[in-house]
């Protein structure tokens, strides 16, 4: 599954600078964790490019007001990241998130695949957005977890209404990465610590996507996909 998250793109806003204002407030006011938290997640499930290096050392400054169901995950992914070459890194993250269809980082994509459903599912995470005054680029998707995240540490009612619109997405994502042994699961369990638990609809619902998978139509996205993003079949295909 192609990312639209990739060496020139960038998600909306002045992550780092947002980044430092929240840990600066951290210290003097720890309440808002969860804002922090999840502007940490963000930039961590960004692609691994040259603007990434700093963020593992930021996470941890973070990480020392966040509860330890948060943190302890959160710390055991920079801990990965850390010791780990950049360029091993980003081959990792292709791997996982470009080649395996069932870590697609695209929350609507778990639940209505490439078809019209999600395309309407997108529309919904726009204006969510709009609504908060955001606008994102022609190139990047409104529904990719590392753009949902820096929307909920700016607008955390909001955002938190939409992640927890999306938790069986969330939560599937999070199986399949840790049954791929992924670095990245550790960052969704800390994704996940941040929301309440999954209810019994919601049990059910990530059960049902366990065993049917994303529906396939590969209509209805326009404008919202670029050429790039279905599976690319030269490549073999994701699983």
């Amino acid at each position: 599954m192609k990312s639209t998250l990739k060496p020139g793109a960038r998600t909306p806003g002045a992550r780092t600078p947002r980044f430092r204002a929240l840990r600066d407030a951290l210290r003097a006011r720890p309440e808002p964790w969860r804002a922090a938290a999840w502007q940490v997640q963000s930039l961590l499930l960004a692609y691994p490019d040259d603007e990434f290096t700093p963020y593992p050392a930021l996470a941890r400054q973070v990480a020392e007001v966040l509860p330890d169901r948060v943190r302890d995950p959160l710390l055991g992914f920079t801990a990965h990241a850390e010791r780990t070459g950049r360029a091993e890194l980003a081959a990792a993250y292709v791997a996982v998130f470009d080649h395996r269809r069932r870590c697609c980082p695209y929350l609507t994509y778990h639940a209505h695949g490439d078809t019209r459903k999600r395309g309407v599912a997108l529309l919904r995470v726009k204006r969510a957005y709009a609504a908060a005054g955001w606008r994102l680029n022609d190139e990047e998707l409104p529904d990719h977890l590392a753009v949902v995240l820096e929307f909920a540490a700016a607008e955390p009612a909001a955002g938190q209404r939409l992640l927890t619109e999306h938790r069986a997405a969330l939560e599937l994502l999070r199986l399949a990465l840790r049954e791929e042994s992924s670095p990245w699961a550790a960052l969704l369990d800390s994704v996940s610590a941040t929301l309440p638990g999954l209810a019994g609809d919601e049990r059910a619902a990530v059960a049902r996507l366990a065993a049917e998978g994303p529906p396939e139509e590969h209509v209805g996205l326009d404008p919202y996909a670029p050429p790039a993003f279905p599976p690319d079949a030269a490549a073999g295909g994701p699983r």
